[in-house]
C-alpha cells in the first residue's frame, strides 16, 4: 500500500495572530475533510523568506493512502 505525505509549515503570521488550540484544530479538520490523517506535529525554527534567522513554528505532517 502506498502513502502520500504532506508537510504544512505553520507560523503565527500564517494563521492570523497567536497560535491557539482552536486555530490548530481548524487546520487539522480542514485537512481531515480532504482525506489527510495527522501523522505528527513537530516544533521547529522555520526559516523566514526574507532575511536570516528562523521563526518559531510547527511542522504538521499528514499522510494519506494512495
Amino acid at each position: 500500500m502506498a502513502y502520500t505525505y504532506k508537510v504544512v509549515e505553520v507560523r503565527e503570521k500564517m494563521i492570523g495572530g497567536k497560535m491557539s488550540g482552536e486555530k490548530l484544530e481548524k487546520l487539522l479538520n480542514e485537512h481531515g475533510a480532504q482525506g489527510w490523517q495527522l501523522k505528527s506535529i513537530t516544533a521547529a525554527d522555520i526559516k523566514g523568506r526574507i532575511g536570516p534567522g528562523g521563526v518559531e513554528g510547527l511542522l504538521v505532517t499528514f499522510e494519506q493512502n494512495g
